[in-house]
């Protein structure tokens, strides 16, 4: 019995320490698409991103919008020429993990607590 739970205590003390890959630097430039579901219907966006400005396609049309990285694996996006009150807000993304040609990341409205999660994968 006591080695169970001695057994136990090491796996979740090492379960603990286990960190996510986050090579985030080269994901900060470069063309990424995105999928995500939008009124049960799945959409697609591309985006390019160098360092500082993102330009994104959806749905035939273009908005550019600037990049501020608060440090490695997070920054906050927010449109340069907003259509509207909703396009003002800035959004707070946060990237969680990466692989060689994808990263995964939580994202939401600055200042609100619902965060969203999604996967972009690098295709230049």
């Amino acid at each position: 019995m006591k080695k169970t739970l001695y057994s136990l205590f090491i796996f979740f003390i090492l379960l603990g320490c286990y960190e996510p890959t986050r090579e985030c630097e080269k994901f900060k430039n470069g063309t990424f698409t995105f999928t995500t579901s939008l009124n049960k219907e799945e959409v697609s966006t591309t985006f390019t991103r160098i360092d500082s400005i993102e330009i994104d396609r959806f749905n035939n049309q273009t908005d550019t919008s600037s990049v501020r990285w608060l440090n490695n694996c997070e920054y906050v996006i927010k449109k340069i020429r907003p259509k509207n009150k909703a396009e003002e807000k800035s959004i707070h993304v946060k990237i969680i993990s990466t692989t060689d040609s994808s990263y995964t990341f939580s994202y939401g409205l600055v200042g609100e607590t619902k965060k969203s999660k999604g996967t972009a994968f690098k295709i230049k």
